[in-house]
């Protein structure tokens, strides 16, 4: 393969999978631009050895391909956080899959199935992701952020806390934890309540456990 054609496979894997990497990079996930961009480059390079690097020899080339798929399992399931009761990661785990996927899409010239792989990438996490807040969410229930100042720091704490917000069937949408400076940790949630549950009421149940020190809602 002309050595052109080799830059320009691994140059639109890297601005595919990098357009993709700005969203999450946006909402500060761990997996963001610049990983996003060597999965795809990774990918890329394992497509092109697999299909062009093995000619003449007696190597299936489907198998290095096959382990790209295998193996962007782990590094997916890296991004995957779990708090008490609550999952987070599982669109950025997705994402790195895809973004594979335009890796192996490039290297073998489909330039059309990976810009078309993108956009549709791109509009999930960007349009859909407005549609929920505006328009599913305000139906089934609402979003709120809290602060809440634990006394001591650990896990013991979080899982208390998550329990009960399980319990109360309400979402985590997101966790944050700022470490204090007197050994206890406040952490900032953004929360999706039923709408049978009201804030006032959300707050004393979380005031109440022995845990918590104070709850604020943003």
């Amino acid at each position: 393969m002309p050595i052109l054609d080799v830059f320009i496979r691994i140059i639109v894997a890297a601005v595919l999978g990098g357009a993709i990497g700005i969203e999450r990079e946006i909402r500060e996930h761990t997996a963001g631009f610049r990983t996003h961009i060597l999965v795809a480059v990774g990918a890329a390079a394992f497509t092109l050895a697999s299909s062009y690097g093995l000619d003449g020899t007696d190597f299936d080339p489907n198998r290095i391909s096959a382990q790209v798929v295998t193996g962007i399992g782990f590094l997916g399931a890296g991004a995957i956080i779990r708090y008490g009761a609550t999952v987070r990661g599982l669109t950025t785990a997705a994402s790195l899959w895809t973004v594979a996927a335009l890796g192996l899409l490039t290297a073998q010239g489909f330039f059309s199935a990976a810009l078309i792989t993108t956009a549709v990438v791109i509009v999930s996490l960007y349009l859909l992701r407005l549609i929920e807040d505006r328009l599913i969410y305000p139906r089934v229930g609402r979003l709120i952020g809290v602060q809440v100042v634990f006394r001591r720091a650990g896990y013991t704490p979080m899982a208390q806390l998550f329990a009960v917000l399980q319990a109360a069937h309400v979402v985590v949408k997101e966790v944050t934890v700022e470490p204090g400076e007197d050994d206890s940790d406040t952490v900032h949630l953004l929360l999706k309540l039923p709408r049978t549950l009201s804030t006032a009421k959300l707050t004393a149940m979380m005031t109440e456990l022995s845990e918590v020190r104070s709850v604020s809602v943003d």
